[in-house]
């Protein structure tokens, strides 16, 4: 999945993967997983509606590859912004909200300073499998140790249907993330109905919540 295919999913329109509402697994497990002492990093974050839901409760710091996404979820959720060109990425910056516009792998502790809770829904398994090595080392080289994740996954058989989004196991995150604590928090079971505007033709499919403490 290179920087060409996501720019012409977001220029065409092809927003399978997009939510109306905040997803309901982070409205019910937010507390649980975020302390609330700093912004929350939500990484590949498109105009998600989950990035509104979170700035009612901290700041938020959203890095996304397309400014067409970026424009459209202040526009979309009628939030004043402004634009502004800061070194590699362009930065769009409203009220409790910077979204990075660029390179998600060339984002700094500079860029994430104060974040120790990231929330991702569909920045790992928009991913296919080596690039989700680079995100998870990307991830742990920008959070402090003790940082939670808030991750959401899919689970399906992989040879059943061509990803975005790919299915990952618990087995695999704990290849990604070794000496991380990883807790189950909800596995759901959503055979036949769909993930977000698309439809799955698999024979089983799951979402499931996980907290991933860092070390």
């Amino acid at each position: 999945m290179d920087a060409t295919f996501w720019h012409a999913r977001w220029q065409q329109n092809e927003l399978g993967f997009q939510l109306e509402a905040a997803h309901p697994l982070l409205q019910k497990w937010l507390a649980h997983v975020d302390s609330g002492k700093g912004p929350v990093l939500v990484p590949l974050c498109g105009k998600s509606p989950d990035i509104q839901y979170l700035a009612n409760f901290s700041s938020v710091v959203g890095a996304e590859l397309s400014p067409i996404a970026c424009r459209d979820f202040f526009i979309e959720q009628n939030r004043a912004f402004t634009q502004t060109q800061v070194g590699d990425f362009n930065c769009f910056q409203g009220d409790a909200i910077t979204l990075w516009q660029g390179d998600f792998f060339a984002l700094t502790p500079q860029h994430t300073a104060g974040c120790s809770f990231v929330y991702d829904r569909a920045a790992l398994i928009a991913l296919p499998e080596t690039m989700r090595q680079q995100y998870a080392r990307k991830l742990q080289q920008l959070l402090p140790g003790g940082s939670r994740i808030l991750l959401i996954t899919v689970e399906y058989p992989q040879h059943e249907k061509q990803g975005p989004p790919f299915s990952v196991y618990r087995e695999e995150l704990e290849s990604l993330f070794p000496t991380a604590a990883i807790e189950v928090l909800e596995k759901l079971n959503i055979t036949g109905k769909g993930f977000a505007r698309r439809r799955f033709d698999t024979s089983t499919l799951f979402e499931v919540a996980y907290c991933i403490t860092l070390p």
